[in-house]
């Protein structure tokens, strides 16, 4: 007998041996009358072109075993076949599985008995008898609509008092459904009730909130779709960064919180102490640091890049990706005082190099997310911003533009448009004039490059002029600059006279010094912060949307 995975429903023929196969008809696992409770599955034939195919495959492997030899579902066990790296099976192995809303809506799901927690977003009540409730996991979107029937035993005492907000566990079978815009509903069985929400002060009842007032309630905001959906936005672009590097043949590295150095040079750093505030210990030149936790000033980091670049000298290609932390008393939509930032590293890559790699870095978190998250960015293009979908595959489908500072300052300048900040050389460009470039003259993302040492950090190498420095910033649609980078200065005098200048002191980078001493080589690295490239690709307004928890000036809540 042949048991066929098609699209929910078994094809039966005479055979010795009961066959799983995949929906796209490869050949996933057998189970064999003598050893009926077993199920090998072979992984490394299992095409995972479709989410949580791995989970609904298995569920119906246990019903191939039982249609083929009365097996028990209970006692049914795996054994895959050898691979490196099996996936999870997440089954709790008793009589019914726990699946999420998103598998439950898929229509392989269809005739699978099956467990679904989540909370409540809506009941309705039929004059027919029963209840539709629509319940939500966060695991996708869309919601699962569940139809409760008057005959369940707590219908009256729980169901038809269900709101918005109350948690529930819904046993019952999926089945197809005649909705619109969904395939599956599930039948309930049993309803659990877990926590009650009451309606007269539960805050998220079913009507628009505004996006500063859900700000308030950031312990309750992540249950509406909005940042439902961010936080999946979010969490596909973490993916896509890590996948990008190891798949690049970067390494991960970790880097200090708590730092003695400015990366930045700029001063603004949060101060890290255990010194008495009220009375701390004095000499002759102010507070006695030497009697500090770290015996010297110690601050919340700006960058892992200088850390970072120690172990891009000794292993070629590593990124960091972690919480940097600024002190910037500034109140914009662009700023957070706590934001994460990923920063790449690469030994004996030049500038053209570090660009390179930049605009495939962006094109790849763009398509990750336009391939698996694809119904969260047509909620921002229809509720946020309509342009959400095609700048991303602007991002995707373009060449970036690469062109000088220098161009860049005579373009604007000769573009008859009227700025607030007047354009010269040596200025440091502003988000109107980026957007200008990136939105009306090249329609696309574009990657300046050669800025006025001037205006940039003590690192970055300086070019043959003695004027610019090696430096990109990679600007896109609605946001302006997104990754900002350089090729780094690898040449020990110049490095120190730019420490110099920038009135830092050489003795307290000594190590960093040590790496141009001891086999220095050309090495370059960028940066981007998550939250900026989130708030890019979801087009939400003001960046405190975009990150869990917002800290800014007045603000650490939560």
């Amino acid at each position: 007998m042949v048991v066929a995975f098609t699209g929910g429903a078994f094809v039966r023929r005479s055979s010795l041996a009961a066959r799983l196969i995949h929906p796209w008809g490869e050949p996933m696992g057998v189970c064999t009358r003598k050893r009926a409770t077993v199920i090998d599955i072979d992984w490394r034939i299992l095409s995972l072109r479709e989410p949580g195919a791995v989970q609904i495959a298995c569920l119906w492997a246990k019903y191939a075993c039982m249609v083929h030899a009365g097996t028990d579902r209970k006692s049914v066990r795996y054994r895959p076949l050898p691979h490196k790296n099996p996936p999870r099976i997440m089954s709790d192995r008793r009589t019914m599985d726990t699946i999420t809303v998103f598998l439950a809506r898929q229509p392989e799901s269809i005739g699978i008995p099956a467990r679904v927690n989540g909370w409540v977003r809506t009941r309705r009540d039929s004059k027919a008898g029963f209840s539709f409730i629509e319940v939500n996991d966060g695991s996708c979107l869309a919601n699962l609509q569940v139809i409760a029937d008057q005959k369940l035993a707590n219908y009256e005492s729980d169901v038809k008092r269900l709101t918005a907000g109350c948690s529930v566990t819904i046993e019952g079978e999926i089945k197809s459904s005649m909705g619109k815009g969904q395939a599956t509903e599930l039948h309930a069985q049993q309803v659990i009730v877990h926590g009650w929400a009451d309606p007269e002060s539960f805050p998220l009842q079913k009507k628009r909130h505004s996006l500063e007032k859900l700000r308030q309630w950031a312990h309750l905001r992540p249950r509406t779709n909005t940042f439902g959906a961010v936080a999946r936005v979010r969490n596909q672009i973490c993916r896509s960064i890590h996948q990008f590097f190891q798949e690049e043949g970067f390494l991960y590295v970790t880097t200090p919180v708590i730092t003695t150095s400015d990366c930045e040079g700029a001063g603004e750093m949060f101060r890290v102490t255990t010194l008495d505030p009220e009375n701390p210990p004095r000499g002759d030149h102010g507070i006695d640091y030497t009697r500090d936790f770290f015996h010297r000033p110690s601050y919340l980091t700006v960058s892992g890049q200088l850390e970072a670049e120690i172990y891009a000298t000794a292993l070629s290609k590593v990124y960091t990706f972690g919480p940097t932390f600024r002190a910037e008393n500034s109140n914009t939509s662009r700023h957070l005082a706590e934001f994460w930032m990923i920063e790449p590293e690469m030994a004996f890559f030049d500038l053209t190099d570090n660009m390179d790699l930049a605009e495939l870095f962006l094109k790849r978190i763009c398509r990750d997310v336009l391939e698996h998250c694809l119904d969260d960015i047509n909620f921002f293009n229809k509720w946020i911003d309509s342009s959400t979908v095609a700048t991303l595959h602007k991002i995707v489908d373009s060449s970036f533009v690469r062109l000088t500072y220098a161009e860049a300052v005579e373009l604007l300048q000769q573009s008859g448009h009227a700025f607030d900040f007047s354009v010269t050389w040596g200025c440091d460009l502003q988000s109107e004039h980026e957007r200008y470039l990136t939105e009306q003259k090249f329609d696309g993302p574009v990657i300046l490059y050669d800025y006025p040492k001037t205006i940039k950090p003590f690192y970055m190498r300086v070019n043959d002029d003695h004027q610019t420095v090696r430096a990109m910033d990679v600007l896109v649609p609605r946001v302006g600059e997104i990754i900002g980078g350089s090729q780094r200065e690898e040449r020990l005098d110049v490095l120190t006279e730019r420490m110099l200048e920038q009135n830092l002191t050489p003795g307290d980078y000594w190590w960093y010094l040590d790496l141009r001493r001891f086999g220095t080589v050309p090495h370059a690295g960028f940066g981007l912060g998550l939250e900026r490239v989130v708030q890019f690709v979801t087009g939400m307004n003001n960046i405190r949307d975009v990150i869990p928890f917002p800290r800014t000036p007045g603000n650490a809540e939560f």
